[in-house]
């Protein structure tokens, strides 16, 4: 027998690398110093401009979003997801990304379908500026689904220690700034597809007037990345902290950059909920509650900023047409957050 015989096709494995080689090489800069092929990704960075640098890096994956790129044919738009959520998660921190790695297990290989995910995550890096450096396709029958993969990419990016951004200096009275998401993002997929097209029985290519677009395009628009409109900021000096409203919504996410005795009291009705949210939660009858704790409800990431800045800060991201509220404040009391 041969490996072929078991499921395993390393031809196929083989064609998927090849197709995906230009996309790849697209997004390398001379600080990347081995091509495709080798056992360890190989990446140089000027030590020299940073006087104490940190590295800080991220790993996430794209979680059941990955069903409806499945249904809808459409394989780059998930890897641009994968990307942005992780450039994000080192945002937080201050940090600029470097270098991305991926991984992506299939039951079969499609070259076809694994060079439209590649194309994906190399059109984010190049946005984002870092290298697709490497990344791993394993092919294991029986474990996936016919038509079906999983995918995670893992993120490497870089910081002056002296700029870190942890939240440590945040107090009361400082202003909370909700800057605008695209819509799901990657979180909350599960109960999305539950209700509509589990309850209400929605296909991907139903227009619905209140969202002015079919279900599956409000669905797979891609993650956005914040690195761009909040760099100038970063730089200076202007942010106390960041949360990136992923899983957990606002509940779980705020309070971590949060120091004790500083709690968040958040505005409801400051900024404009996007349809789609109020279609969620009429549909499913979701609890208030619950739908801030599962969504970003339209606000991708929170700024921590002082109550002098808020002006300033809405300005500079409005020049780079980024749409973003003055949400709520920092208040003195337990580490939490209230929305009224």
């Amino acid at each position: 027998m041969r490996y072929k015989d078991a499921g395993v096709d390393i031809d196929a494995g083989n064609e998927a690398v090849k197709r995906m080689k230009g996309w790849v090489r697209q997004t390398f800069s001379p600080a990347v110093l081995a091509d495709l092929g080798g056992f360890g990704g190989l990446f140089r960075f000027d030590v020299k401009r940073y006087r104490d640098p940190v590295l800080v890096s991220s790993i996430d994956g794209v979680g059941t979003k990955l069903k409806l790129a499945f249904l809808a044919k459409k394989h780059d738009t998930v890897g641009q997801d994968l990307v942005n959520h992780c450039v994000n998660d080192i945002l937080v921190q201050g940090a600029r990304p470097l270098f991305f790695m991926d991984y992506i297990g299939a039951g079969k290989i499609e070259p076809g379908v694994v060079a439209e995910v590649v194309k994906g995550l190399s059109i984010a890096c190049k946005e984002n500026g870092c290298a697709l450096l490497g990344g791993e396709t394993a092919e294991m029958p029986g474990f996936y689904q016919l038509g079906e993969y999983d995918m995670a990419g893992c993120i490497v990016g870089i910081l002056e220690c002296g700029k870190l951004i942890d939240g440590r200096t945040i107090r009361p009275n400082d202003g909370i700034i909700g800057i605008a998401s695209t819509g799901l993002h990657t979180n909350g997929y599960s109960l999305a597809r539950k209700i509509l097209f589990g309850k209400c029985k929605y296909r991907l290519d139903d227009y619905l007037a209140e969202l002015r677009t079919t279900v599956g395009k409000a669905l797979l628009k891609v993650h956005r990345s914040y690195l761009k409109p909040l760099t100038p900021l970063i730089d200076r000096g202007l942010i106390k902290g960041l949360a990136h409203i992923t899983g957990g919504g606002f509940y779980e996410n705020i309070p971590r950059i949060l120091p004790q005795g500083c709690r968040v009291e958040i505005r409801r009705d400051s900024w404009p909920v996007p349809a789609l949210f109020g279609l969620l939660q009429e549909k499913g009858r979701v609890p208030e509650h619950e739908m801030y704790r599962t969504f970003n409800m339209g606000i991708g990431m929170i700024a921590v900023v002082r109550e002098k800045d808020i002006i300033a800060v809405l300005r500079q991201l409005g020049l780079v047409r980024q749409e973003a509220w003055d949400i709520g404040r920092i208040v003195k009391g337990k580490k939490e957050v209230r929305l009224r």
